[in-house]
């Protein structure tokens, strides 16, 4: 694998926080805008609001963060009365335990999660009233599935991004992350309203934390990850992407995944038959955590894996994580954020290599983020021969003018270190020594040299 001289951050990431504040584009950064390391920078009006979290939680003006609550709350929103099966109600109730006890929210930040777990109990209603309508979507086959499982900031993005751009290949955009149902009255194929929801929810969150869209812009029309899909069965890395919740991240340690991989194939059926497509592309760093539910799941999925120096993504996504907490805690210790995301993707790495010896039967393919960032076309040329895909002249002029589009420090530069998360280089190699000896990553300039 082949490193180009001079690569640098590119704009790639997990997106989990793009679920909580919504998604979309329009941040006001670029040009010589650079993220700093004070993850706790609010409006003066947040601010404001942020101060009166005492006096809001005397009044009991700050919603109630129980499981009955927040799915009475979505019926009412609703009008309707059926979830399907409740098995969701386990997670819901861990997550919400470890949100009310950990995460030190502010009050923004508790109606934010209030407001994004009562959306996605909206969602699951409206899912179920849609499919109860039309069963027959459950009978839709999703064709070809290229699913992207590499680490966090290893060009998943990038690689998502490309093949997203051909007309024939489906994904999830960023506005389905928010709303995968049709609301109601809303003409078939006209979107509108969802579609205005994830543009204003991009002005939110570029208001709220500014400095988020040079570290991972989420365009509302942008292909984003089905991860966002996961939390509709609060069963996602998404959370502790976001927020200090670990007992809840303990416990999805620990859990069948199964159930949440089989409603994610329920709500791609729902996505396809609004919007139709031959093939689909997954991207997600959860899915590394899950390969063998995966496989078992979408026996038609193809895996891509990426790679890029440890000593390059963990601060990159440390620091991605750091700024996303400071949305909705005021509360942010990157060391913790450190220790907590060095043992989890030690342990991503060590499932997916456990699931890849298994089942080592030609379904799993390697890409460098240095060949990727080399010649982008390239290397999704590989990736549709792997899958037995033919990349027509078409879907390589989309993916030509995608790449143009998608142009790096777009909304500024996003700047980080080891120190910042009280990390060093020893500690990354004896951490992923043998992940970087076993897919013989290098170093990238400027991240150290090797160490003997």
């Amino acid at each position: 694998m082949q490193r180009p001289e001079g690569v640098e951050e590119r704009s790639v990431g997990a997106g989990a926080v793009s679920s909580t504040a919504g998604l979309g584009g329009g941040a006001r950064s670029g040009g010589d805008f650079e993220t700093t390391t004070d993850y706790v920078r609010h409006p003066r009006p947040v601010t404001w609001l942020n101060a009166l979290g005492p006096v809001l939680e005397r009044m009991g003006a700050l919603p109630p963060l129980e499981v009955e609550a927040v799915m009475a709350a979505a019926r009412r929103k609703t009008r309707l009365e059926d979830f399907g099966d409740e098995w969701f109600r386990e997670p819901l109730g861990v997550l919400l335990d470890s949100l009310k006890r950990e995460a030190r929210l502010t009050p923004l930040g508790h109606w934010i999660q209030h407001a994004r777990i009562v959306g996605a109990l909206v969602n699951r209603l409206r899912a179920e009233e849609m499919v109860r309508r039309s069963p027959e979507i459950l009978d839709l086959e999703l064709g070809p599935v290229v699913v992207i499982a590499g680490l966090q900031r290893t060009g998943t993005t990038l690689l998502h991004r490309l093949l997203s751009a051909d007309p024939e290949m489906r994904s999830l955009a960023a506005w389905e992350a928010i709303s995968p149902v049709p609301w109601p009255g809303e003409r078939a194929g006209q979107p509108i309203g969802r579609v205005r929801r994830a543009r204003f929810a991009a002005r939110a969150l570029a208001y709220l934390a500014p400095q988020f869209f040079a570290i991972h812009p989420a365009e509302h029309d942008a292909p984003e990850e089905d991860v966002l899909l996961l939390d509709l069965s609060f069963m996602s890395q998404a959370p502790e992407a976001t927020l200090h919740v670990p007992s809840y991240a303990k416990w999805l340690e620990g859990g069948d995944h199964t159930r949440a991989y089989q409603y994610l194939r329920r709500a791609m059926q729902i996505l396809l038959a609004q919007r139709g497509g031959r093939r689909w592309v997954l991207k997600s760093p959860n899915h590394l955590e899950h390969l063998d539910v995966v496989l078992d799941v979408f026996p038609e999925a193809r895996i891509v894996q990426t790679h890029r120096d440890p000593q390059k993504t963990m601060p990159s996504f440390c620091s991605m994580v750091a700024h996303a907490r400071g949305i909705f805690s005021d509360d942010v210790d990157p060391h913790e954020v450190a220790r907590h995301w060095v043992r989890k993707v030690d342990r991503l790495l060590e499932r997916s290599s456990r699931v890849r010896a298994d089942r080592a039967d030609g379904r799993f393919l390697d890409v460098s983020y240095y060949d990727l960032a080399a010649d982008p076309i390239a290397e999704a040329e590989r990736v549709y021969d792997f899958a037995g895909l033919t990349l027509g002249n078409v879907a390589r002029q989309a993916m030509t003018a995608a790449r143009e589009h998608n142009v790096q420090h777009k909304h500024g530069r996003h700047r980080y270190s080891l120190g910042d998360f009280g990390l060093c280089e020893e500690d990354i190699e004896r951490a992923f020594g043998d992940y970087r000896t076993r897919f013989s990553i290098p170093f990238e300039s400027g991240a150290g040299a090797p160490i003997h």
